[in-house]
C-alpha cells in the first residue's frame, strides 16, 4: 500500500509556472506507475499527466500538452508535474494517483490510491 501527499499548489496569474510535488510513502515505489488528474468546481475528475514506472513513457492530455511535464524520482519516492504558461482553465485540486504495476495510462479506473489533492487557482 502507498500513501500519496500532493504539495506545491497556489494562486498564481496567467502566463506564470508552478511545480506541483506528490511524496509516495511506503516501499516499492518504482513498481507504481503515476499520474496526475485535476477536478474543476462542478465538474468531472479529468486526466492530465502520467508516467510509466521507469519513467520512459509519458502520457498527457491534450489540454496540457507542451506546457506540463510530468517526472519522477525514485529514489526520493516522489512525481513531479511542471506546469508552465498557465490558464485560468487549469484552475482546478490537482490529484497524484498511484497504479501498482501499471504501465501508466489516463483511465481513471486503472488506478488504486489517490492523494488528497492540492488547489491550483489562476487569474488572468
Amino acid at each position: 500500500q502507498v500513501q500519496l501527499a500532493e504539495s506545491g499548489g497556489g494562486s498564481v496569474q496567467a502566463g506564470d509556472s508552478l511545480r506541483l510535488s506528490c511524496a509516495a510513502s511506503g516501499r516499492m515505489f518504482g513498481g507504481y506507475a503515476m499520474s496526475w488528474f485535476r477536478q474543476a468546481p462542478g465538474k468531472e475528475r479529468e486526466f492530465a499527466a502520467a508516467i510509466s514506472r521507469s519513467g520512459s513513457n509519458l502520457i498527457y492530455a491534450d489540454s496540457v500538452k507542451g506546457r506540463f511535464t510530468i517526472s519522477r524520482d525514485n529514489g526520493k519516492n516522489t512525481v513531479y508535474l511542471q506546469m508552465n504558461s498557465l490558464k485560468p482553465e487549469d484552475t482546478a485540486v490537482y490529484y497524484c494517483a498511484a497504479d501498482l504495476w501499471g504501465g501508466g495510462t489516463s483511465d481513471r479506473r486503472a488506478y488504486e490510491y489517490w492523494g488528497q489533492g492540492t488547489q491550483v487557482t489562476v487569474s488572468s
